[in-house]
């Protein structure tokens, strides 16, 4: 090895090993755990095919995540392009508005959509007053109250990686498009939208991966009625001493998350996604 080489080894160790201690290092303790209690073997791995109730929570995750990710998707790409069209300080002042949800604790946007989606919440009280609906409905405490909360927390998240793609797309090929006699919904459909198609992407599979792992937000707007993956490995460790159940849930979780960026990285140019393209 070159001087200059292990120079730069050098320089990485310290971060190496704090990585290897603090995450590489637990991982491998669920992964062992899932094997070895309650007892040694792929007991704990068969509950994926044998279980109802391991497989009614993997379903809901999915079905909840799928859901949420569309619906970010849809709002997301609305604003991101919105912002990719304005102009230089107003486009600054769309991205504040974006990022000042992620300044507020998820703790706390859970428990405002909570108030306003509850029996005697705003929503309802409207709905009420206004006599379209004859009874309060059931806005929170199931699937639709916690893919409202997810779908709030997760727009960011959606709008940056497409924002990020939309503005690496050259507005003079918008400008011959239209100098040929496009229309704008021309436009979008044949040079916008393929352009703009490596950020929806990347959009798409932040989300859903973060929507795997939430905790809070539906632990909060289910009220225990309705679990996810996350909620569940909770339930399983803390309260139920099922360790041996839990991480196995927990490293099934870490494998369909590298999975997904695996297949992702394959598919489309990380740089580019994220603006670092040439």
């Amino acid at each position: 090895m070159r001087r200059q080489d292990a120079g730069w080894w050098l320089l990485i160790l310290p971060a190496f090993l704090l990585m290897t201690a603090f995450y590489v290092a637990p991982i491998a303790q669920v992964l062992a755990i899932s094997f070895t209690e309650p007892s040694p073997g792929l007991g704990n791995y068969e509950r994926l095919f044998t279980s109802e109730s391991v497989q009614r929570v993997i379903v809901t995750t999915l079905r909840i995540c799928v859901l949420t990710t569309a619906i970010a998707l849809a709002l997301g790409y609305v604003l991101a392009y919105r912002i990719s069209l304005a102009g230089v300080a107003a486009q600054r002042w769309w991205i504040l508005a974006v990022l000042v949800p992620l300044w507020i604790s998820v703790l706390v946007r859970a428990f405002a959509w909570v108030t306003l989606l509850r029996r005697q919440g705003l929503v309802n009280e409207s709905l009420l007053g206004a006599g379209l609906i004859a009874e309060p409905l059931a806005l929170v405490w199931n699937e639709f109250g916690i893919i409202v909360g997810m779908v709030h927390y997760m727009v960011p998240y959606a709008v940056l990686p497409m924002l990020a793609s939309m503005r690496e797309i050259d507005p003079r090929l918008l400008s011959a498009a239209r100098g040929l006699g496009a229309s704008r919904v021309t436009i979008f459909r044949r040079v916008f939208l393929p352009l703009s198609m490596p950020g929806l992407l990347a959009s798409g599979v932040l989300v859903f991966i973060f929507s795997l792992g939430f905790y809070i937000t539906p632990a909060i707007l289910g009220g225990g009625k309705t679990l996810m993956v996350a909620e569940w490995i909770g339930l399983q460790i803390l309260d139920l001493l099922r360790w041996g159940l839990g991480t196995m849930m927990a490293t099934m979780l870490v494998v369909a998350i590298l999975t997904t960026l695996a297949v992702f990285s394959r598919i489309v140019d990380m740089r580019r996604v994220f603006g670092g393209g040439g």
